[in-house]
């Protein structure tokens, strides 16, 4: 039996999406959660499970290429298979992205390509889209283009501010980042130029 995939899960927030996928049955394990940020909510949701955590400032860093090396480290020592980016607000050099190359995942809300970087539901409000959502795609050193994995999208109603469309993307996220996570530790996914071909699932 082949061996299960060992993840880590970077955050800087409340670890919403990192709660998603310790709901489900991911087919690896997610054995070290990280932080940018000590005050992070989601630290403590690892914590009472049982995984590992670890904090590391970037005030701490002169170069966000420092940073990010000290990072590349730390997973290193953890020998993780694929490292997911779940809600990390961090902008990653590629010092980061092509050591974790084809092993690492975000998730952003919007539908890619549009409304990269931030502010993404009060932008597609004054863009007047009238769908919106949330995209799971392989990081590469270009923000937020790389190739797509998964997208779920809502209807954008006339009546929603930043908040209420930002309440209804977040279900989505959390139903496709583990689905994503699950294909990659299943050996589904394969990178063609920027698409991404999902596979069969095995008898």
């Amino acid at each position: 039996m082949p061996r299960r995939k060992r993840i880590a899960v970077l955050i800087s927030g409340r670890g919403s999406n990192l709660g998603a996928l310790l709901r489900h049955d991911l087919a690896g394990e997610v054995v070290l959660v990280g932080s940018n940020r000590a005050d992070a909510g989601g630290l403590a949701l690892a914590t009472d499970a049982g995984i590992a955590t670890f904090t590391l400032s970037h005030r701490d860093f002169a170069t966000r290429e420092a940073f990010d090396a000290a990072l590349v480290a730390r997973l290193n020592l953890a020998a993780v298979d694929l490292v997911v980016l779940a809600g990390f607000m961090r902008i990653l050099t590629p010092v980061f992205t092509e050591a974790f190359a084809g092993r690492l995942i975000n998730i952003h809300p919007s539908l890619l390509p549009a409304f990269p970087g931030l502010d993404t539901h009060a932008r597609a409000l004054a863009e007047g889209v009238k769908l919106h959502g949330c995209t799971v795609h392989f990081v590469t050193p270009e923000l937020d283009r790389g190739p797509i994995i998964a997208q779920a999208a809502v209807q954008v109603e006339d009546d929603d501010t930043p908040a209420t469309l930002a309440a209804r993307v977040l279900v989505q996220e959390h139903q496709i980042l583990p689905w994503a996570v699950r294909l990659f530790c299943e050996d589904r996914l394969r990178i063609e130029g920027l698409r991404v071909r999902v596979l069969p699932a095995l008898a």
